[in-house]
């Protein structure tokens, strides 16, 4: 690899777009070998549950509300999301071909972070089903409609794909004389682009790589944020304690995905400087891997509506 890579090394006044990158990923880590196996079994169920979870809202009349196109959404992004990163992970890291070209690693940096961007979008639209429900419940019909939550998720797509255009654009303009080492175990958009530092201007990227984060991640937590202090507030306001704890129970497993989905990544992002760098590595694949795999019995164990058509659409599979 080094006498592959030496070539880019000897001019540096010449923009060089090198044919590939080096995916260094979990180097270094001891036993690997069972957390490959436990990612390939991460995987395998987040198929299978997703999966299931869109066959129940496409095949039950009942659950064709506003609510569940966003669930669906969820469901569809978890799906690709994970397809996006974990089996090449294991392709890289089992067979040891940890070489990607580098049209492979921007297709692979845009797949994982659109998906991942379309998830935080769908619990924001989530959190705005449940806000008009419990602080606006006569008004929900009108304000909640399916014409509106298309739009809601179409226009959460189109942004999505603007902004990791937008930071995959910026990468291409990058001249990468030195190192074609990735210290990650796929395309990250950060590692990537500090491999140019030496030979390009990044500060463009540098700026992209606080802006999207906020717009992507920090901006809709605000927003969930407020939404459920807003309902906590609306929560107070109904006098019967049996209602009020029904209220409640509507937005559990709303809150449990919130909280599966924002906490890990917020915890690997904001203490990266003090996490070692190959506990990082392994926190931050399984802040992409487990909520996908978790969301599923999520809304299927905590949402009433959900698993009595679960219960319907299993029971209606022919036996032997």
């Amino acid at each position: 690899f080094l006498s592959l890579s030496s070539s880019f090394y000897q001019n540096i006044d010449t923009f060089i777009r090198p044919p590939y990158f080096f995916i260094s990923g979990f180097i270094d880590i001891p036993h690997m070998e069972y957390y490959y196996v436990f990612l390939c079994f991460v995987y395998i169920i987040s198929l299978v549950g997703n999966i299931f979870v869109m066959m129940v809202i496409y095949m039950d009349s009942s659950l064709h509300s506003p609510k569940c196109i966003a669930v669906f959404n969820l469901a569809f992004a978890d799906v690709c999301g994970s397809t996006a990163l974990v089996p090449k992970v294991l392709d890289m890291f089992l067979f040891s071909r940890q070489l990607i070209s580098y049209n492979q690693c921007l297709a692979s940096l845009f797949f994982i972070f659109l998906f991942l961007t379309i998830q935080s979008f769908n619990l924001t639209i989530l959190s705005y089903d449940r806000l008009v429900a419990i602080c606006c419940p006569l008004r929900y019909h009108m304000m909640v409609t399916h014409r509106s939550m298309f739009q809601l998720t179409g226009a959460a797509w189109g942004f999505a794909v603007f902004l990791v255009l937008l930071a995959v654009s910026l990468i291409t303009r990058l001249s990468f004389c030195r190192s074609l080492v990735i210290n990650s175990y796929f395309c990250d958009h950060g590692p990537l682009f500090r491999l140019a530092a030496p030979c390009s201007d990044v500060v463009p990227n540098i700026v992209i790589s606080y802006l999207n984060p906020s717009i992507m991640l920090y901006f809709p937590m605000v927003f969930i944020i407020s939404s459920y202090i807003c309902i906590t507030h609306a929560l107070f306001t109904i006098t019967l304690p049996q209602e009020r704890v029904r209220a409640l129970k509507t937005c559990t497993s709303h809150l449990i995905l919130v909280a599966i989905f924002y906490l890990p990544i917020n915890f690997t992002y904001l203490l990266h400087s003090i996490i070692p760098t190959n506990a990082r590595i392994i926190n931050l694949s399984l802040t992409l891997v487990l909520p996908p795999m978790l969301n599923p019995f999520v809304y299927v164990l905590k949402t009433e509506e959900f698993k009595e058509s679960a219960k319907k659409l299993l029971m209606s599979i022919p036996v032997g």
